[in-house]
C-alpha cells in the first residue's frame, strides 16, 4: 500500500506541474471565451491534484512512511508545508477571476494573474527541492 501512496502522490504532482503549465500558457493566448473555458478547466486540475496531494501526503505521513515524528522534525519538510500552503494561496485569485470570466472576461486582471502563475511555479521547483532533500534525510533535526 506504501508504493500505491506514492504512486499517487507522483501522479498528483505531475498532474498539478501540467495544469500550472498549461494555465501559464493558455494565459498568454487571445483571452475569449475558449481560453477563459480551457483556464477554467486547467484550474480545476489545479485544485483536484492539489487535493489528492494533500490527503494522500498527509496519509504517507501519518500510516505509509516513516511517521509523523520523523517528517515534523524535519525542516525540508516544513518548509514544503509552508510553501503548499504559499502556493495555495497564490492561486486563490487566479482561481477566482477564471469562475468570473464565466460572465464576462476582463483581460485587465491578466498581467496579475501571469506573476501570480509565474510565483506559483517558483513554489513547485521550491517543493521539489525540499522533497529531494528529505528524500535525503538533509533537514532532520532529530
Amino acid at each position: 500500500m506504501s508504493a500505491f501512496m506514492a504512486f499517487l502522490h507522483h501522479v498528483a504532482a505531475f498532474a498539478l506541474v501540467a495544469a500550472l503549465v498549461v494555465e501559464f500558457v493558455v494565459i498568454r493566448d487571445e483571452l475569449n471565451v475558449r481560453t477563459a473555458r480551457r483556464l477554467a478547466r486547467a484550474d480545476l486540475v489545479v485544485g483536484l491534484s492539489a487535493g489528492v496531494l494533500l490527503v494522500v501526503g498527509l496519509l504517507r505521513v501519518f500510516y505509509f512512511e516513516k511517521g509523523a515524528a520523523f517528517y515534523f522534525h524535519n525542516g525540508a519538510f516544513i518548509a514544503k508545508m509552508v510553501l503548499f500552503v504559499a502556493v495555495a494561496l497564490l492561486s486563490i485569485y487566479p482561481t477566482l477571476k477564471f469562475l468570473a470570466w464565466r460572465k464576462g472576461i476582463d483581460v485587465s486582471s491578466v498581467p496579475k494573474i501571469r506573476r501570480l502563475l509565474h510565483l506559483e511555479l517558483v513554489g513547485v521547483v521550491l517543493i521539489l527541492l525540499c522533497a529531494a532533500l528529505m528524500a535525503r534525510g538533509i533537514g532532520f533535526s532529530g
